[in-house]
């Protein structure tokens, strides 16, 4: 998260898409943030093990690394992504998928495949065409859906279309 959180504060202004802020919450994040981990891991160990007839009644692991929330806000504004309207909340995502795609891509010197459901649908032309140029950019082997072909007119021969019908898969 640290790596893709600096990696999209480093895009800096001037994207189609929000810039987001990334950031872990957690009862391990927040002790990590004052102590040394080895320290942090010795206390967590003592309250697992003193948690465990707690936890065996509960039937479930109440205290751990599985309830630690992802953060996302906006940079710009500061604003949680739960505060967001539906459009800035879908563009804020897109903005991190595609992140993370580049992340990937400049780990592993791969860009990995993408499979986008209905992801130009709701988008204006101009984030549209800013998703498209991102993901040639990226070069990532995208499979994008959308109920409504018009979606991807603009691609021209730049895409292979593939249509759905029943059970079989042709050329629209």
């Amino acid at each position: 998260v640290g790596r893709l959180a600096a990696l999209i504060a480093a895009n800096g202004a001037g994207s189609a898409f929000p810039r987001a802020t990334l950031a872990l919450e957690g009862t391990l994040e927040t002790a990590l943030a004052g102590a040394a981990a080895t320290r942090v891991e010795d206390e967590y160990r003592v309250r697992v093990g003193e948690a465990r007839p707690r936890d065996r009644y509960a039937g479930r692991t109440l205290e751990g690394p599985h309830l630690t929330d992802l953060a996302v806000g906006e940079a710009a504004s500061g604003m949680p992504a739960g505060r967001c309207s539906t459009g800035e909340q879908k563009a804020l995502l897109i903005g991190i998928v595609l992140a993370h795609a580049r992340l990937v891509a400049h780990v592993s010197g791969a860009a990995p495949v993408l499979l986008l459901d209905e992801v130009a649908a709701h988008l204006d032309p101009g984030r549209r065409r800013a998703l498209f140029e991102a993901l040639e950019a990226i070069g990532a082997q995208a499979w994008l859906t959308a109920a409504d072909a018009a979606c991807f007119a603009e691609l021209g021969e730049a895409a292979l279309r593939l249509a759905v019908s029943g059970s079989r898969v042709g050329s629209p």
